[in-house]
């Protein structure tokens, strides 16, 4: 029966929709129960760890990872593009007692509920945390070690369980047990061209209640030990391997080809122009300094990681200097780095500008935040996306092929590291930087860029970066009228037009900047690799770096000193 346009309901009508709903909750049930016996629940993980691996309790970040292959062991597979990881503090976690992972804890690249039906390899990894208690009054949880470089896969202390194979598509408890602890690795040994030192930095020692330590590898020259008296240039080399490669192990080919992509020149081959006898002399020193937020410091005093400026230029380059027959003095010092050693080898120069008498800047980390990569972290409102349209977005990337095939997003990134650590502790790049360039939060962590779920820039953290000077580009034009002068002649900048990460649009900027500079006008020296160069792009062979070092260090030679001691 009908009144109006409204039909009004009968009993049979009821009748007919409860038996709708019945049949449709029926065929849920059915479809819930079906997918109970075909085992398309997403699995569970129950893990622990020995007693006889560790007596006392544990505090960390147990780190899930599976993988589609078992060789390498999947805690090797971790990467941007490598295996699915899982993550989730624990705290005071006992012996014996499990620990669970499942579809609750996040993952990456996926969820677990996401991941394709298969057969997988999975294995637990704890990155081991050690409560510290800073001189600025915060007491904190991290993974810190002896100032070796060492990810959490291989630190020494972590625990880790042996590989499982497993099925993603069939319900159940999986349990694995952490029963192996990483060893230290060996130490480093010493041979006639290459010394290995580690300085206790007692100002990062009060800094984190802990003692700090900060390894440096020497390359003597040829003739070091048959010239006692003799004095030389040194070049610090701001990276963590032997400097420049060095290796007097012959090559392979495989080797060869490697390094020819670069452009460079092999290690066996530097050894052979180093051991030359009309090839520059000088001592060649390059660093490790872990954080427990990023296996490098940047040799710059930061709110989160403590007095590290200080502490190379006042402790360890001492130290060195006194230990090795170098100068003692800004000329001959020079300073070469890429990537993360390229920002610290222009921070060092621009803080310390008659300290080091010439900077070679390579594929700089961000030195100008507009150009914090693709991300203008004082304008932009999201670091994943940003507007194309007036209703639709772009995602950002993060890095790219040198052809210019995206390959990884900031979101993509930003989750990977939210997975690896809370607090700032992924130990990887973004984290890393707001461990260097921020402030510290209220919790004693490192105050974030940007939100790691939504991508929502504090611009009060990004101000913090720019007014402390972490900021290149600002630091240099605001004091560009006592710094210029200091600079003219000292600076030497390359990058690839096509660098993976977009680091070439902050080299841009800079070399912008100086083009406009007056009293003095020094526009630096650039050069950019073209066409699709990336970001492992080198314009020459370390041994020209090394011969175009010694023509600076010969021209600022004071007269008066003999420069005839270093072979030029």
């Amino acid at each position: 029966m009908k009144s109006g346009r409204y039909a009004v309901p009968t009993c049979k009508d009821s009748e007919m929709t409860f038996r709708k709903i019945r049949l449709s909750f029926l065929a849920s049930l059915i479809i819930v129960l079906s997918s109970f016996a075909l085992g398309a629940i997403p699995p569970q993980f129950e893990i622990t760890y020995a007693p006889a691996v560790h007596a006392a309790p544990l505090t960390g970040r147990l780190i899930l990872v599976l993988a589609q292959k078992a060789s390498p062991e999947p805690r090797y597979q971790v990467g941007l593009n490598g295996a699915e990881i899982l993550g989730i503090d624990v705290s005071n976690w006992q012996p014996g007692r499990a620990t669970v992972i499942d579809s609750k804890v996040r993952g990456y690249p996926r969820e677990l509920a996401d991941l394709p039906e298969g057969d997988y390899y999975a294995q637990a990894v704890l990155n081991v945390y050690t409560e510290l208690h800073r001189s600025d009054g915060h007491t904190i949880w991290v993974a810190i070690n002896d100032g070796r470089q060492a990810t959490f896969q291989i630190a020494a202390g972590n625990l880790y369980s042996d590989p499982v194979p497993i099925h993603i598509g069939n319900s159940g408890i999986s349990r694995l047990e952490l029963n192996h602890v990483i060893p230290a690795p060996p130490a480093p040994q010493d041979t006639e061209w290459v010394k290995h030192v580690r300085i206790q930095s007692q100002k990062l020692t009060q800094f984190w209640g802990h003692p700090i330590y900060v390894h440096a590898t020497v390359l003597l020259p040829k003739g070091y030990a048959d010239h006692p008296n003799v004095r030389y240039p040194s070049v610090y080399t701001m990276g963590h391997d032997v400097p420049f490669s060095f290796s007097t192990k012959p090559d392979t080919e495989a080797e060869k080809k490697a390094e020819a992509e670069r452009g460079l020149e092999t290690g066996y081959e530097f050894y052979q122009q180093w051991d030359s006898d009309n090839f520059p002399r000088f001592i060649a020193i390059s660093f490790e300094q872990q954080t427990p937020f990023f296996p490098d410091s940047y040799s710059v005093n930061s709110a989160n990681n403590g007095p590290y400026g200080d502490a190379i230029i006042e402790e360890v380059i001492p130290y060195l200097e006194e230990h090795f027959r170098m100068i003692r003095s800004g000329y001959a010092r020079v300073i070469e780095g890429a990537s993360t050693g390229g920002w610290q080898t222009l921070a060092l120069q621009l803080q310390h500008p008659d300290f080091f008498g010439g900077a070679w800047v390579l594929q700089p980390d961000p030195i100008d935040f507009h150009r914090y990569q693709l991300v203008d972290a004082y304008k932009d409102d999201n670091a994943f996306a940003t507007p194309s349209g007036p209703f639709t977005t772009a995602e950002r990337p993060m890095r790219r092929s040198p052809i210019g095939q995206v390959n990884t997003t900031v979101r993509e990134l930003s989750r990977m590291e939210d997975v690896l650590g809370s607090h700032g502790r992924s130990q990887y790049q973004f984290e890393g930087w707001e461990a260097v360039y921020g402030p510290v939060g209220e919790d004693g962590y490192p105050k974030a860029l940007w939100d790691k779920e939504t991508g929502k820039i504090d611009h009060e953290v990004a101000n913090y970066m720019r007014d402390h000077g972490f900021d290149l580009l600002e630091y240099t034009r605001r004091n560009w009228p006592t710094l210029g002068p200091k600079l003219v002649g000292k600076l030497h900048f390359s990058c690839g037009d096509m660098d993976h990460f977009y680091l070439n649009l902050a080299v841009y900027n800079y070399q912008q900047f100086l083009q406009s500079t007056a009293n003095p006008h020094y526009e630096g020296d650039f050069i950019f690799g073209r066409p699709m160069k990336g970001h492992s792009y080198h314009p020459f062979h370390w041994a020209e770096f090394v011969r175009r070092m010694a023509a600076e260090v010969k021209k600022n030679t004071p007269a008066g000193e003999n420069s005839s001691v270093w072979n030029y």
